[in-house]
């Protein structure tokens, strides 16, 4: 009797082990896995990070690049200048040895040079100027705009202009021109930075997926009158909100510049998009490059 009590007290104690053991690991397990999860949104997040500083890498690298083409063509220009001079100046000198060149010539080919200089240098000073004027516009837009998801709007700038781009679900329901109101609302936000930019024009081109729209669709026959009706439609809102309507124009590029040639549900996502293009004036930089 003794003895089977004893085995009794041991097999439960035994049980009563493996039991804890269980609930012991298992609580482990739990951990770890809770533990891998949070890496993982922290890698995710990293790798967010990573991609965007990429993205602003080659952007600034591109503008560097863009710079430093203009300031080799303003050396360029002005090594020719004084290459122009020199020779002028030698065949000056020979002239005036042989045929006794006046002074006032030569000083006419003095004149002419620090006149070309001196244009050249006014136009690197208006080159520096827009190049403050984009960067200047590039931020006000985008504090203007911080509220929006990244997704749905993105601002970049390219070749000397800034690109705001918005995508057609912060806009359109698919195949509609009436804009949504959070849509409404974030042109009314750019409206009061651009109103008082009264040297910016103002660009919007309205983009397609390459799938048509759908038969009977009121108003339109194909994907052109879709873009052109959305780009109006944004013109509309922005002007009604104070832009001044002779610096802006609407047009659609229907579904031929595309952001991702792929026939994906995410590339024709991506493509369908309004982009409103905003352009300093150069009238100033015209005129010079007239006269040079």
């Amino acid at each position: 009797m003794k003895k089977n009590l004893l085995r009794a007290s041991v097999f439960l104690l035994a049980g009563s082990m493996s039991l804890s053991s269980c609930v012991v690991s298992k609580k482990k397990y739990d951990d770890l896995m809770s533990r891998k999860n949070t890496l993982e949104v922290e890698k995710a997040d990293l790798e967010k990070q990573k991609l965007s500083l990429e993205q602003q890498k080659a952007l600034l690298e591109e503008e560097k690049a863009s710079l430093e083409q203009a300031q080799a063509e303003l050396e360029q220009q002005k090594l020719e200048y004084q290459q122009s001079l020199a020779k002028a100046l030698k065949e000056g000198k020979t002239l005036g040895e042989n045929l006794n060149m006046s002074k006032s010539q030569i000083e006419r080919l003095n004149a002419d040079l620090k006149a070309r200089e001196q244009r050249l240098a006014e136009l690197q000073r208006i080159l520096d100027e827009k190049e403050r004027a984009v960067a200047n516009l590039r931020n006000k837009v985008t504090n203007a705009l911080l509220g929006f998801n990244d997704k749905d709007l993105t601002i970049d700038v390219r070749n000397g202009k800034v690109y705001v781009s918005l995508a057609e679900q912060l806009l359109f329901n698919s195949g509609s021109t009436k804009v949504d109101p959070k849509g409404v609302d974030a042109l009314r936000k750019l409206a009061s930075v651009l109103k008082e930019q009264k040297d910016v024009n103002v660009l919007i081109e309205g983009h397609t997926d390459d799938v048509p729209i759908a038969r009977g669709t009121v108003g339109m026959q194909d994907n052109w009158d879709l873009s052109v009706l959305r780009a109006t439609e944004i013109t509309r809102i922005l002007t009604t909100a104070g832009v001044d309507p002779t610096r802006v124009t609407p047009s659609g590029r229907s579904l031929y510049v595309p952001l991702d040639e792929a026939k994906t549900k995410e590339a024709r996502q991506k493509n369908r998009r309004t982009e409103i293009i905003l352009t300093p004036k150069l009238d100033e930089l015209f005129q010079i490059l007239e006269t040079t």
